[in-house]
């Protein structure tokens, strides 16, 4: 075949791609466009052959010396390029943004023959991706507090209940369940209160026994135990003039409970090993997802000590009572897996959106973020299909069917309960067989006043109120 023929044949079989492509000289010289590279650059074949690469301006390449030229492009240098993103300058001198692909072609000894490059006009995604961006920021302005998300009414009863919290000096306690969000709500009270500029310190009660909470809260002196060479610092002497967060205080030990309570009640402390008081200035907040009233009721927790951090409660929903924000949420992990991945991956599946809407989320919050975090890990790019979630996620069993129905159904019979109970919320939640938090919780969502059940309207929380317990 003459190399007349060959070139048609060539150019028969590159014309109808819809990327871009060109045919390049060792030396850089464009030997051979197709339409598609007409269109995106502007140029017609007949002003691209025969001319150097570097008339695109491609802010990607570059030059490099070369024996036969003052430059020649760095191509054929490095070998070949791999899904590089660049802008391109057209004809009329805009910029087209675009994802490029160049690899050499050689003979058997190695010679360099030429290259050839595919460019695909991707101004269009560009674009999109960018009004997407701008129409998540709108809708995460008003919906994010503090890192938290929700734009239900419930969230943002939330978020009220945690910007008053924060001006407080009262001790809080937040009520929710494993991934609800209770360190992030810890974090926004210290981070929108008055000791903000102070220290924040955070302790998790239930990793350590309890000879090694105590020294970790307190501190202890030399010789005070075992392995104790030196004089350390506790978290409460850290923690001065700022806050402290006590993740988990429905698992602490009764001893540590009576120490908690004279710090609340004396500001003073001594450490493991030691006589003399310490003095310190700190803002309890502490966090459970416990029933500390079965935990009283046990012998398990101090009804004292629970009056004393029980002075400002925030109760966090579970994800399946505010499934309004969960399409929110899930493009928000999605955006910021996005970045960390590197993928292309632009969302859920309507399919698994509906799954994710009717599920139970017994992980809350968290377990949607390790769900997504698992789909990036599986999908290579596109949407996450439900094959990419979790496989203990898709047993039967795992779905809840979320109705009003259901909801007015849980309404007539708390307020049955209550009835029943005289308001007493502890003998109600032992009646339907939940916690007294999940009584509390739900007295809250419907507005029922637990003194008088069948008066129950949902205007005595639409203003976010704190309930302070006085001791």
């Amino acid at each position: 075949m003459d190399d007349q023929k060959f070139n048609q044949y060539i150019r028969e079989i590159i014309n109808p791609m819809n990327d871009g492509m060109m045919v390049l000289s060792p030396r850089g010289t464009i030997l051979m466009v197709n339409h598609a590279l007409e269109e995106i650059s502007g140029y017609s074949r007949e002003e691209m052959i025969g001319h150097s690469c570097s008339m695109f301006h491609c802010e990607m390449c570059e030059t490099v010396p070369s024996e036969e030229e003052d430059h020649a492009c760095e191509l054929f240098s490095i070998g070949n390029v791999r899904k590089k993103f660049c802008s391109l300058v057209r004809k009329d001198g805009s910029y087209v943004h675009v994802l490029k692909n160049a690899s050499l072609f050689k003979e058997d000894d190695g010679t360099i023959l030429g290259a050839v490059e595919t460019i695909t006009d991707i101004s269009e995604i560009e674009e999109r991706d960018q009004k997407i961006e701008r129409l998540s920021k709108l809708l995460e302005g008003s919906a994010n507090f503090q890192g938290m998300i929700g734009k239900s009414e419930i969230m943002q009863r939330v978020f009220v209940v945690v910007r008053k919290a924060s001006q407080s000096e009262a001790p809080v306690i937040i009520y929710g369940e494993t991934g609800t969000g209770k360190e992030l709500v810890a974090h926004a009270i210290h981070n929108l209160g008055p000791r903000r500029d102070k220290p924040y310190i955070q302790l998790n009660c239930a990793a350590l026994n309890e000879s090694l909470l105590e020294s970790e809260m307190f501190g202890h002196v030399k010789g005070a135990f075992t392995g104790a060479h030196m004089n350390r610092q506790g978290r409460f002497e850290a923690a001065n003039g700022g806050d402290i967060f006590l993740d988990e205080i429905g698992d602490i030990p009764l001893s540590i409970q009576i120490k908690l309570l004279r710090i609340l009640e004396t500001k003073q402390f001594e450490r493991v090993g030691d006589y003399r008081p310490i003095k310190t200035d700190v803002r309890i907040i502490t966090a459970t997802n416990r029933d500390l009233d079965q935990l009283i009721a046990e012998g398990q927790f101090r009804e004292d000590f629970f009056f004393r951090i029980n002075v400002v409660p925030i109760i966090l929903p579970p994800l399946r009572d505010r499934t309004d924000d969960i399409p929110l949420l899930v493009e928000h992990f999605i955006r910021q897996l996005q970045r960390s991945s590197g993928k292309e991956i632009f969302g859920a599946a309507p399919e698994t959106l509906d799954f994710f809407m009717n599920y139970r989320w017994p992980g809350n919050v968290r377990e949607l973020r390790g769900a997504l975090e698992y789909a990036f890990v599986v999908a290579e790019r596109g949407q996450i299909l439900l094959k990419h979630l979790p496989v203990r996620m898709l047993r039967p069993g795992s779905r809840q069917e979320i109705s009003a129905t259901n909801h007015l159904s849980e309404k007539e019979t708390l307020v049955d309960a209550l009835i029943k109970c005289n308001g007493n919320q502890t003998r109600a939640a032992a009646m339907l067989g939940v916690n007294r938090v999940t009584v509390w919780h739900r007295i809250k969502k419907y507005g029922i006043d637990p003194g008088n059940p069948l008066a129950s309207s949902d205007d005595s929380v639409a203003d976010g109120h704190i309930a302070y317990k006085h001791t």
